[in-house]
């Protein structure tokens, strides 16, 4: 048998409040059995709230309130769901006339009614509805806030309105409070978890808007209290659920003599509530809790997407101030003096109270900091847990107990290491949470005192809040510790650059080619995840192997292209060169291709994703469109609107009449995803009857604006090639290290007629392959693993040999200024452009 225990300060934790057997005294309920209506609990003030004889029990709800109400209770219990809220009808008449309030719900085979009487003007949906409208416009997560409090207290009329924000550790804090002008202020204060205890917080999960109409209220018993089973009723979604005497006692000593509060849920998770306090007993009727459940919905859900479009701003602003202090670094010789000089732009980067740079053994710091001395200690502390990633703790003098001393100034620390050697650290303090706090209450203010004392006041709660957090620091939030992560990554390299300009040069390189090794295997990876899904896409029925071959080196060939821009273009590069490159293949007349538009920077993301799906456009236009005949035009015109975003028009005139794909393929799913779904931009393509138009919309967080790229409206020059001049006989030599590359170059020469190819893995190869025999032209990759081409290339110059570069790298960084005139192919190689540059180098020159 069930049995209930007395509840005191030592057990308040495990208190079964769902399940109180009384309710409050302002309303009354029953508990049918849901198949016949036969009622079988009753609270005891449901007969004469009722105003029905005798008992209730084993009489039909319809005998008792009128078959017309119960008919509507029969359909509120079929809209009800065991996990849902109640249903709920208002000024409802019942079999006397009077008008009552009908809460709805079921628990297992009862149906629970709740019955208050009809109190309320007001229509739920309109006050909801004017309430709503009143946030919806604010897209500052603060200023919501503070107006949330205002409209509640407003429109609902209680004497103090808080929004209420629990914390990360469980304790909560008032983060806007709109009150009386006589009562104190609880605004900015912190209680702790113990105050609303965890039962109580999966309730506000369940039930998300509660009402106490009176702390001193005397429990109305539900009878029986223990079914046939012996178990009590669940009282978790009754909106008159009685409440703990451990809660109201607090309520008490606090002076406040009615509250209600509205659950703030979000991501399934209790955020705060919005609690409410009057200092004399209320009654809020159903309508209005109704109308207040409706508009803290709206207000979780419009926190929430605030709440996200702040943190992506916030992230935004921080790559930004990263992007400006690595374009300062490449400028700057004195590595510790370009940290020194930028402390402030990264006490900014992430909420502190204190930012320190701990560098080759020397300190710069800036706001509150720890001692001087103690900076060694810590420094060789994490250095020790952190394994070279950053580490981050808000409660340092449970991790380091000597930091004690200093607890105030730094109770958290964020660490962000400046190289994979435990040295060199940048630090980030907070200050002990306890020492920025200040009740904001009237000192002299007395509170009465129940059974359980003072421990139950809202001073008293503070101060058991401060003895707790005792030693911590506001912890670091998710959000931060990604930021400080991309500050890592941005420091990284810059101090790896500079080390090499420091003691132990070779030590040092080796750990900087380690850690660009890790970067490197990282990008190759995504490259190779991205060919890997080119390459997956399934053989068209009927299509030909040569054709699936054609599309998917050409989307190979525009991925390295991009990727060899990214890397030149210092992580971007300029729309117009994309679009020169990728149209450059088909300018067969002056007409055939227009390109106008501003100065436009892409990042490296959309410059990638934007090359696959002009390459699309592109070869679409030349195997089926404008491109495919003389006399056909694209015009691609770009643009930047007044919020950043860079539209791009792509217009074809003059093809052949057009046909609308009656599937999609790769090509197509390509086109119309790739930018909404990698960058959150638009894409749309039209198919008329006189050509092909796509519209490309490119978020402004990808774009920037830059003179360097400019293109004015009028046709773009034809590209000029010299005469193919190879032949069956022209020798020709490749070095190229990298055996299945030179196999894939010996083909493609093989295809155009060449029969005599040499090839040489390394410089003295090469050579021994001149002596024997001098070829007519030769290609030469620039990099040979540990050695470089450059031999050979003064060899063939002092034979006049002509020959070209091939190279990876994005830039000549690697080719001698002597050879600055000699031409370079892009790797990996394009065959017409290969074959293209052999031909101008062996053309005879023009007369």
């Amino acid at each position: 048998m069930w049995k209930r225990e007395t509840v005191d300060l030592t057990n308040c934790d495990r208190e079964p409040i769902h399940i109180p057997g009384s309710i409050q005294p302002h309303g009354c309920l029953v508990a049918c059995e849901a198949a016949t209506g036969t009622i079988r609990r009753a609270s005891d003030n449901a007969a004469e709230m009722l105003g029905a004889d005798g008992s209730l029990a084993g009489r039909l709800l319809g005998e008792v309130i009128g078959e017309a109400a119960s008919a509507l209770v029969g359909e509120g219990d079929v809209t009800s769901t065991e996990t849902g809220r109640p249903a709920l009808a208002f000024a409802v008449p019942l079999a006397d006339g009077a008008p009552f309030d009908l809460a709805v719900h079921r628990v297992d085979d009862d149906v629970v009614v709740e019955f208050e009487p009809s109190r309320s003007a007001h229509q739920p949906l309109q006050l909801a509805r004017e309430m709503i409208g009143r946030i919806g416009a604010v897209e500052e997560v603060d200023r919501l806030v503070d107006v949330a409090a205002d409209l509640v207290h407003r429109a609902l009329g209680y004497d103090r309105v808080m929004i209420y924000r629990f914390e990360d550790d469980g304790a909560g804090k008032v983060v806007s409070e709109v009150k009386r002008a006589d009562l104190e202020s609880f605004l900015g204060q912190y209680f702790p978890a113990s105050d609303i205890p965890q039962q109580a917080r999966r309730l506000y999960l369940k039930n998300t808007i509660r009402v106490i109409s009176d702390a001193r209220f005397e429990p109305v018993p539900i009878r029986p209290d223990l079914d046939e089973a012996g178990n009590p009723l669940d009282l978790s979604q009754a909106h008159l659920r009685s409440v703990s005497p451990i809660h109201c006692e607090y309520l008490r000593n606090m002076g406040v003599s009615a509250s209600m509060s509205i659950s703030v849920i979000l991501d399934g998770e209790l955020w705060g509530l919005i609690a409410c306090h009057h200092y004399a007993p209320r009654i809020l009727p159903m309508a209005e809790r109704a109308a207040a459940e409706m508009f803290g919905d709206f207000f979780a859900l419009h926190l929430d997407t605030q709440r996200q479009r702040q943190r992506l701003a916030i992230a935004m602003a921080a790559r930004a101030s990263l992007d400006r202090f690595l374009r300062r670094a490449s400028n700057h010789s004195d590595l510790e003096a370009l940290f020194a000089e930028n402390l402030g732009d990264f006490a900014r980067l992430i909420p502190c109270d204190g930012v320190a740079l701990w560098l080759g053994g020397k300190l710069h710091t800036l706001g509150t900091v720890p001692p001087e001395d103690a900076i060694p200690e810590l420094a060789a502390h994490v250095g020790a847990v952190a394994e070279g990633r950053v580490w981050a703790t808000h409660m340092l003098p449970h991790e380091l107990p000597s930091s004690d001393r200093y607890v105030e100034a730094a109770s958290g620390v964020l660490a962000i290491p400046l190289s994979q050697l435990p040295n060199d650290y940048l630090f980030f303090f907070r200050r002990e949470r306890v020492q920025t706090l200040d009740w904001a209450g009237n000192p002299e203010k007395s509170y009465e005192t129940g059974v359980h004392g003072d421990r139950l006041t809202p001073r008293k709660s503070f101060a058991i809040w401060k003895e707790t957090v005792r030693a911590q620091s506001e912890p670091w939030s998710e959000a931060e510790l990604e930021t400080a992560e991309e500050a890592r990554a941005a420091t990284v390299e810059i101090v790896l650059r500079h080390s090499e300009l420091l003691a132990e040069e070779r030590r040092k390189s080796d750990l900087r080619q380690r850690m660009l090794n890790q970067e490197l295997n990282h990008r190759v990876k995504n490259i190779l995840a991205v060919i890997k899904s080119l390459v997956n896409q399934p053989l068209k029925d009927g299509q030909a192997i040569e054709d699936y071959a054609g599309k998917l080196k050409g989307r190979i060939q525009a991925l390295s292209h991009a990727h060899d821009q990214v890397v030149r273009g210092d992580g971007g590069g300029h729309l117009a060169d994309l679009l020169d490159a990728e149209l450059s293949p088909y300018r067969a007349n002056e007409t055939a291709v227009r390109l106008n538009g501003p100065g436009v920077w892409l990042d490296g993301r959309a410059f990638s994703v934007l090359a696959l799906v002009l390459h699309e456009l592109a070869t679409n236009a030349a195997k089926y469109g404008a491109l495919s005949v003389a006399e056909g035009t694209v015009t691609v015109e770009w643009r930047l609107e007044t919020d950043g975003t860079c539209r791009i028009d792509w217009t074809e005139t003059g093809g052949p009449p057009v046909v609308k794909p009656s599937r999609d393929g790769f090509g197509s799913a390509l086109i119309g995803r790739a930018i909404p779904y990698d960058l959150g931009g638009e894409s749309r393509v039209v198919y008329d009857q006189s050509g092909v138009s796509a519209y490309l919309s490119i978020p402004a967080r990808h774009v920037d604006v830059t003179e360097a790229g400019r293109r004015d409206e009028g046709s773009v020059a034809p590209r000029s090639s010299a005469p193919i001049t190879l032949s069956s006989t022209t020798h020709v030599l490749l070095v190229e290290d990298h055996m299945l590359i030179a196999l894939d170059v010996e083909a493609g020469l093989e295809d155009q007629g060449v029969e005599s190819i040499v090839t040489a893995a390394s410089a003295s190869e090469a050579l021994e392959k001149v002596r024997a025999r001098l070829p007519d032209v030769a290609v030469l990759d620039v990099n040979l693993g540990e050695e470089t081409s450059i031999p050979v290339a003064e060899e063939l110059t002092r034979r006049g040999v002509p020959f070209l570069f091939a190279t990876g790298y994005g830039d000549g960084s690697m080719i001698p200024s002597d050879f600055a005139a000699v031409p370079v192919v892009r790797k990996p190689y394009e065959t017409d452009a290969l074959i293209t540059a052999l031909s101008a180098l062996l053309a005879p020159p023009a007369e």
